[in-house]
C-alpha cells in the first residue's frame, strides 16, 4: 500500500515536469533571488527503471516540440558520459580487466583521478553545445556512484554552465541542502539547489 502510494506521488510529481521545463520562468532564471538556476528531482532508487521510461518519453516529446533542427536543450546520461571518457582515454578495456581481477575497490581507486568531478564536467562540455542550449537535463547519475558523485557533479558544472537551467534526476533524497544517494546512504555533503517540482 505504502509503494503505491509512494509511485503516486512520484507520478504526480512527475506530469509537471514537462510544462515546468517549458515555462518562461525556469528558462530565464527568473524569480531564483540571483541564484544559479540549479535544480534537482529526487526520486526513491526503486523507481529507476520508471524513470529511464519517463526520462525517455519527456526527451522525445521535447524533441518533436523543439522549432529549430537540433534540440534546445541537452539529455545527458551520466553512466553513458563516464563509459565515453574512458572509452576516449583507452580505459574502458583495462577498467573491466582489473574489476575482473581486483574487484570494484581497486577499480575505484584506480579511476578515482581519470573520473575527477572535474574533469566528468569538463568532458561533458565538449560533448554538448551550450550556446544552443535552453535547459540541460542529467540523469543515470546512480549507475556511476560512486565513482561520480552529485553535490561533486553539480559543483565542478556550476561555473561551466553560468545562466543555463540545469536539473539533476536524482536517486535518493535531496531535503534542500543535503543529497542522500538512493535514500538509505548517509550523506554530510551539502549542496545548494532548488528542488525541480517539490
Amino acid at each position: 500500500m505504502q509503494d503505491l502510494q509512494q509511485m503516486k506521488q512520484l507520478q504526480q510529481r512527475l506530469d509537471q515536469i514537462q510544462d515546468k521545463l517549458e515555462s518562461e520562468a525556469f528558462q530565464k532564471n527568473q524569480k531564483l533571488g540571483g541564484e544559479i538556476g540549479f535544480y534537482i528531482f529526487d526520486y526513491p532508487a526503486q523507481y529507476e527503471l520508471m524513470m529511464r521510461d519517463y526520462l525517455s518519453t519527456l526527451t522525445d516529446k521535447l524533441k518533436r516540440r523543439d522549432d529549430s533542427t537540433s534540440p534546445s536543450f541537452a539529455s545527458i546520461h551520466v553512466f553513458e558520459m563516464m563509459i565515453a571518457l574512458l572509452k576516449e582515454r583507452n580505459l574502458l578495456d583495462k577498467a573491466f580487466a582489473m574489476q575482473k581481477q581486483r574487484g570494484d575497490e581497486a577499480l575505484f581507486k584506480a579511476l578515482t583521478g581519470v573520473l575527477d568531478q572535474n574533469r566528468v564536467a569538463d568532458f561533458m562540455m565538449q560533448q554538448i553545445d551550450i550556446t544552443q542550449c535552453k535547459f540541460i537535463l542529467i540523469h543515470g547519475l546512480g549507475s556511476t556512484w560512486p565513482m561520480v558523485r552529485g553535490h561533486g557533479l553539480l559543483n565542478a558544472l556550476h561555473a561551466k554552465l553560468q545562466d543555463i537551467p540545469t536539473v539533476l534526476f536524482y536517486p535518493g533524497q535531496y531535503d534542500g541542502v543535503t543529497l542522500k544517494p538512493f535514500g538509505n546512504i548517509d550523506s554530510n555533503h551539502y549542496y545548494r539547489a532548488f528542488k525541480l517540482i517539490p
